[in-house]
């Protein structure tokens, strides 16, 4: 039992030391208090502690926008590294993936811009940079959804197909766990753009109508299953996989 202990706080450990997993553990946390804070508000009578749980969640929120100011070159390089997708055998999956990476690299300028200007650094308006970076967000999420049910099909596929004699051919095994992947990558992007829209100006779908919990909760959703997926490919990583 201790030792089961000890391996679960060094993975968490390993997590924590590394700035994608430090931001996957705000993420998961600021949302968390989010969905505790406005089930507690929207009780009766409303708690206190509800208030003060929204406003940690708001800071933990802010917090990851200033970090995100030095993600830009990181994004670009992956970017420039993809390319046009010539590794990649589908044509859809290629052209998905490019457009994902651009929404995402235009993504970031405008959050930025949303926040200089709010912090009165620069003068702009922030409510159009902020919809426009999360429409961006919105579209990124939307193409990811697609590239992965796009996968899927190929995973089914392939599964569906005697295998071959190539020893490139993924077993079957491989083939089921990037299959989870993929679902576990759907449910995160459902769950992210479910809040996008919330955040989109009112009268889209419906923008500004989901409560604090639900916005909480959808938040939570999404975080856990990033989370697990970062520790995953971290115990992989440490196996050698």
């Amino acid at each position: 039992m201790a030792a089961a202990q000890g391996g679960l706080v060094g993975r968490l450990v390993a997590v924590l030391e590394t700035y994608r997993g430090r931001d996957r553990a705000m993420r998961t946390l600021s949302y968390g208090c989010q969905l505790a804070g406005g089930a507690l508000l929207a009780g009766s009578p409303p708690a206190p502690l509800g208030d003060r749980l929204l406003a940690l969640a708001q800071q933990l929120s802010h917090c990851r926008t200033v970090l995100r100011l030095f993600d830009d070159l990181t994004m670009l390089t992956h970017t420039c590294h993809y390319g046009l997708g010539g590794q990649e055998e589908d044509a859809a999956v290629r052209w998905l993936s490019v457009l994902n990476n651009l929404a995402d690299q235009l993504y970031y300028p405008c959050e930025h811009v949303a926040w200089a200007a709010d912090a009165e650094i620069l003068r702009a308006n922030s409510q159009k940079w902020w919809a426009l970076s999360t429409a961006l967000w919105g579209a990124s999420l939307l193409l990811g959804i697609a590239r992965s049910l796009r996968i899927l099909a190929q995973i089914r596929s392939k599964l569906q197909t005697p295998p071959s004699s190539s020893s490139l051919q993924a077993s079957p095994k491989e083939l089921r766990a990037q299959a989870a992947a993929e679902a576990l990558t759907i449910l995160s992007n459902m769950a992210d753009l479910a809040n996008a829209v919330h955040w989109l100006p009112p009268g889209v779908l419906w923008a500004g109508k989901s409560p604090p919990w639900l916005v909480g909760l959808m938040g939570t959703v999404s975080s856990l299953a990033g989370l697990y997926q970062t520790c995953i490919k971290g115990s992989a990583k440490s196996l050698g996989i």
